[in-house]
């Protein structure tokens, strides 16, 4: 009963916090200047009561509140609106970019978790050691590295490894071409993200190994790989769970920009042109969709924190 409390005040807390994303999110996009029939009215071909006639189909000529409470109301039975750039319903241009958002986000995320987890401890269980200066200057080096040189790097080891099987039979090539379109936005992902994991891993676990319940174990004799697994690590899980959730969400908005470098064909190009086009339904659509994913792995996070806690639910 506890658990099942806990959650639903968790869900009444993110549909708030949703609900305020959107009224900001809304408000702010309205008052920017300009809008996209502003760019139709310098076409000459365009007459005067064409605009009005389109400004009274979009509602443009509704008061704020009203026009954010349909909006609100449409969103609710999963009506994004329609595309003015595109000239389509949002959701149908939406969904199939967004699944290749999250497969990239989501390799991604595996990938740099696959790499950070291990480095952190073994870093943080050889402190000061040349294993761990080691993984500490490649985190800053990588911390100092712009994504968005790390993406051109990685297009060109992409490009080399299609001129190398360019004589290759042609399900190789196909390999090969998949394999550099899919995995070089993922590692460059995956290495942005790197040194931010690794740090907050190897802080946790270094943290928790120099504590004194660590030291009062270590005085009764027991050894040193079975306090690190058995007690030093799960004392140090609460803040790299948080740390998973935060990452979870923060490495899928983090794809936009590779995605417009690499050519990925995910959200990020699409919410860039919908932006310079000022198409006001699908940049909000693609917002509240990230603020949706973002609410969800704090969730997750929070779930999996009161399950690994019993502070947490002794406080429930």
């Amino acid at each position: 009963m506890k658990a099942a409390r806990y959650f639903e005040r968790r869900l009444v807390h993110s549909a708030a916090l949703l609900i305020a994303i959107s009224a900001l999110a809304f408000t702010i996009s309205q008052l920017a200047p300009g809008s996209f029939l502003d760019e139709m009215r310098l076409n000459p071909q365009i007459s005067a009561q064409t605009l009005a006639g389109l400004r009274a189909q979009f509602g443009l000529d509704q008061p704020l509140p009203v026009r954010y409470f349909r909006w609100l109301k449409s969103v609710a039975v999963g009506d994004f609106g329609y595309s003015v750039a595109y000239n389509m319903p949002v959701k149908k241009l939406i969904w199939d970019r967004l699944g290749n958002t999250l497969l990239l986000g989501g390799a991604a995320m595996v990938l740099a978790w696959i790499v950070a987890l291990p480095c952190g401890i073994w870093s943080a269980y050889k402190a000061h050691r040349w294993i761990d200066r080691i993984f500490v200057a490649c985190s800053t080096l990588l911390l100092g590295t712009p994504e968005l040189a790390l993406a051109l790097l990685f297009m060109l080891i992409a490009a080399h490894l299609r001129n190398a099987n360019s004589d290759a039979p042609t399900s190789q090539q196909a390999a090969a071409s998949a394999v550099a379109e899919i995995w070089s936005p993922a590692v460059v992902l995956a290495l942005a993200a790197f040194p931010i994991l690794f740090r907050h891993i190897r802080s946790a676990v270094n943290e928790t190994w120099h504590s004194p319940f660590i030291q009062a174990a270590r005085g009764h004799g027991i050894g040193n790989m079975r306090l690190l697994f058995r007690h030093s690590l799960p004392a140090a899980a609460n803040p790299l769970i948080s740390l998973f959730g935060l990452s979870l969400a923060g490495l899928v908005s983090a794809s936009f920009l590779v995605e417009v470098i690499t050519g990925w064909p995910g959200v990020g190009p699409l919410f860039l042109e919908a932006i310079y086009s000022r198409d006001f339904h699908l940049v909000m659509a693609v917002v509240m969709l990230f603020s949706v994913f973002l609410v969800i792995a704090n969730l997750i996070a929070d779930l999996l924190l009161y399950a690994a806690d019993p502070r947490m639910r002794a406080e429930c």
